[in-house]
């Protein structure tokens, strides 16, 4: 049986998962939910409906750095998404979850606020989430002087993060123009052939975006 992923083309977190099975041409079963089939498929095997969600057989895995930790581990490919070296390995997952957290949280928590009615909207958390950015970015110009990728020269697992959580983070709250570092990491990002390929398949669903997309990118 093929792999089969359960996602959607304009989730970010899906992105992630797509980015690292592009990266390695890893064959699998794109099932998008805009199928409603695939929807009910997804509820039967994981009742909280979030995705992406990997199927391999009868093995499931939600998460996608626990998806793309799985590929390495079961379908390997010709790039390495965490190294070998122990340490150089919690520094990619260190940084992975400094993407997760501290970019795409406070990002989500923006979007999801302007889907609210407006007698539901938060404000306050509206405004710790865009100082959370605003913190992250100008942590991120700094560890990125020297480094190509997010933890060194290579693609890695904090790559995969990185891109579509940059990527819609500059839609939501605009990374300063001061932050060089940051806004040539992520144009470097949007270069890569497998984040490319993932940005282009979400080009139909940009009307999704609550806060209106940009016309860039």
């Amino acid at each position: 049986m093929t792999l089969a992923l359960y996602a959607h083309p304009f989730s970010s977190y899906c992105q992630k998962a797509l980015v690292a099975l592009y990266e390695n041409d890893t064959v699998f079963e794109y099932r998008s939910l805009e199928d409603p089939v695939h929807r009910r498929e997804l509820e039967a095997l994981w009742p909280m409906k979030r995705f992406p969600m990997l199927v391999d057989g009868r093995r499931t895995v939600i998460e996608a750095t626990a998806i793309i930790e799985y590929l390495q581990v079961r379908h390997p490919g010709r790039i390495r998404l965490l190294p070998e070296d122990p340490l150089a390995a919690v520094q990619v997952r260190m940084l992975d979850r400094f993407f997760d957290n501290y970019v795409s949280t406070p990002q989500q928590k923006i979007v999801f606020d302007a889907l609210r009615t407006e007698a539901d909207r938060d404000p306050y958390g509206v405004a710790e989430a865009r100082r959370m950015l605003d913190t992250a970015y100008a942590w991120l110009e700094q560890h990125l002087d020297g480094r190509a990728w997010a933890a060194g020269e290579s693609f890695s697992l904090a790559d995969c993060a990185a891109a579509p959580f940059l990527f819609y983070a500059d839609w939501t709250h605009p990374i300063p123009g001061d932050l060089r570092r940051v806004r040539t990491y992520r144009a470097r990002l949007l270069e890569r052939p497998a984040f490319a390929r993932a940005v282009d398949e979400a080009r139909p669903f940009r009307p999704y975006f609550p806060l209106g997309a940009p016309d860039r990118d």
